[in-house]
C-alpha cells in the first residue's frame, strides 16, 4: 500500500487544545442560562450579537412585513427548494411503517412511529444567512409530524435576516426568535423568553453550538454533533483540476476551521491542485475564510489504487464526499462511512446544501462511522408494544420467564411471571 500525504492539516493535539477552550466557555454559558434564564439570555445576546429587543420573538405582523419586503424571485426560489426537500422527506417518511406481528399463537408484538412533540430548530447566521438550514430542520420536522417547532436564528450585523425568517415561516415554524449561539440553544432547552422547554434540538452551527448540543444531550435530545463543515473530494485522472479546486474551496469558505481534503490516484492532480487553489483564491470573494481553512486544515493525499482511496476515505469518514472518478458507482457500492455522497461531476455539495432535496445537516468529526444525517426519522420515536390474547401463550412465556428471572435473582420479576402461570395454566409453578 502506498499512501502519500503531500499536505497535512493541523494535528489532533492542536485541535484538542482548541476544543478545551470551547468546552469551558459553553459550560459557563449554559450554567448561567439555567440559573438566570431571561436575564442571562438577554445579557448574552447583547454581548455576542449586540441585540436586545423588547421581544426576541417575531410577531405575525413582523413576519408578514418581512416576507412582503423580499423580491418575488427570492420567495419563488425558497419555495422551489422547500418543495424538493419536502418531496424527499415525504418519501422517507413513507418508508417508516408501523408493524405488528404474531410471534406465537395469540402473542402480538409491534412498533409505532410517533413524532416528537416539541422541537427546537437552530438556524445559524454569523457571516452567512443560512437560509437552507431552515428547510432542513423546520420543514423536515413538520413533514415528520412534529406538533410544535420553535426556530431560532441570530441577527446579522444588527439586522433581521429576512430570507431566513421567510424560510422558517414557509417551512412551518410555530414560533420564530431572533436569537443566536449557545444562548439560543440554552433558552430552548431550559425555557426562557417565553419559550416552553423543547424535547429535542436540531440544526448545524459552529464549534460552540456543537459543544452546547453535546452538553445539553440528556436534558434534551439532539440530532447529531454537526461541527465545522468538512469536504472530501475523491478524484482520479479523469477529473479536471479546476473542478476539484472549486469544490474544495466551495466548502472551505464556511469557516477557518473547515477541513477540505483532496484524495486522488492522479499524481498530475496531486501536484497541480495547490497552484490551482492559489489561483482561485486570488479572485474568490470569500478567500479570507477559505484560504485560512485550506492553509490550516487542507490535505492532499495521493494513493496508488482505487481500493486504497476507499480505505482512506472510510477512515476519514467525512461529512461531504464528492466522487469525481470514472466509476463513481464503485464508491456508492463499497463506501461505508460518509455523511452524504455526491456522485459524478454533474452534482456537487452546493446542490445538497441548498436545493436538491437531501438534508444538509450531516455528521462531522468522524461521526459518520456510527450515524447518518438529519432526516424525518430523527424526529420520530419508534416505540414498541406487546399484547397476549391466548391463555396458553401467556403461561408458556411465563414459565420461561420465571426460570430466566430466577437465574438473575430478580424474584419480583419472577413473581410477575409466576402469577400469570397460576392464572392462565393448571400446571404447578416450581
Amino acid at each position: 500500500m502506498a499512501i502519500t500525504y503531500l499536505k497535512r492539516g493541523k494535528s489532533a493535539a492542536e485541535k484538542a487544545q482548541a476544543d478545551v477552550k470551547v468546552q469551558e466557555t459553553v459550560k459557563t454559558i449554559l450554567a448561567d442560562v439555567a440559573t438566570r434564564k431571561d436575564e442571562a439570555v438577554r445579557e448574552l445576546s447583547a454581548k455576542f450579537d449586540n441585540w436586545s429587543p423588547a421581544s426576541f420573538r417575531l410577531s405575525q405582523a413582523q413576519i408578514d412585513e418581512i416576507i412582503a419586503s423580499l423580491p418575488a424571485q427570492t420567495l419563488e426560489d425558497i419555495r422551489f427548494a422547500q418543495t424538493q426537500v419536502r418531496n424527499f422527506a415525504l418519501a422517507q417518511r413513507a418508508a417508516l411503517q408501523d408493524i405488528e406481528v404474531e410471534t406465537l399463537p395469540g402473542v402480538f408484538l409491534g412498533h409505532k412511529n410517533i413524532p416528537i412533540s416539541r422541537v427546537g430548530c437552530y438556524v445559524p447566521g454569523g457571516r452567512y444567512p443560512m437560509v437552507a438550514s431552515a428547510h432542513m430542520s423546520v420543514l423536515t420536522a413538520k413533514t415528520a409530524g412534529v406538533a410544535h417547532v420553535v426556530a431560532c436564528t441570530p441577527p446579522i450585523n444588527g439586522a433581521l435576516p429576512a430570507a431566513t425568517i421567510a424560510a422558517m415561516h414557509l417551512g412551518g415554524a410555530d414560533e420564530i426568535y431572533i436569537l443566536g449561539g449557545v444562548q439560543a440553544l440554552a433558552a430552548m432547552a431550559y425555557g426562557a423568553l417565553g419559550i416552553q422547554p423543547v424535547d429535542m434540538i436540531v440544526g448545524p452551527g459552529n464549534a460552540y453550538v456543537a459543544e452546547a448540543k453535546r452538553q445539553l444531550f440528556g436534558t434534551v435530545g439532539i440530532d447529531l454533533l454537526a461541527g465545522p463543515t468538512e469536504v472530501l473530494v475523491i478524484a482520479d485522472d479523469s477529473a479536471d483540476v479546476e473542478m476539484c479546486a472549486t469544490d474544495l474551496l466551495g466548502q472551505a469558505e464556511h469557516g477557518p476551521t473547515s477541513p477540505a481534503v483532496f484524495l486522488t490516484t492522479s499524481r498530475r492532480l496531486a501536484e497541480t491542485i495547490e497552484a490551482e487553489i492559489g489561483r482561485q483564491l486570488e479572485t474568490l470573494p470569500t478567500a479570507d475564510l477559505a484560504g485560512v481553512a485550506w492553509r490550516d486544515y487542507g490535505e492532499i493525499i495521493l494513493c496508488d489504487t482505487v481500493e486504497e482511496m476507499l480505505a482512506v476515505a472510510d477512515d476519514i469518514a467525512s461529512e461531504h464526499v464528492e466522487i469525481l472518478t470514472e466509476n463513481p458507482r464503485y464508491f456508492l457500492d463499497n463506501m461505508k462511512n460518509y455523511g452524504a455522497l455526491f456522485l459524478g461531476a454533474r452534482t456537487n455539495v452546493a446542490y445538497g446544501d441548498k436545493v436538491i432535496g437531501t438534508n444538509h445537516t450531516l455528521p462531522t468529526q468522524r461521526a459518520a462511522r456510527y450515524t447518518g444525517g438529519l432526516w424525518v426519522g430523527k424526529f420520530i420515536k419508534t416505540v414498541t408494544y406487546q399484547r397476549i390474547e391466548s391463555d396458553e401463550s401467556s403461561a408458556l412465556i411465563g414459565e420461561y420467564g420465571s426460570r430466566l428471572c430466577a437465574i438473575e435473582g430478580f424474584m419480583g420479576h419472577k413473581e410477575q411471571c409466576d402469577l400469570r402461570v397460576r392464572r392462565y395454566s393448571r400446571q404447578p409453578v416450581t
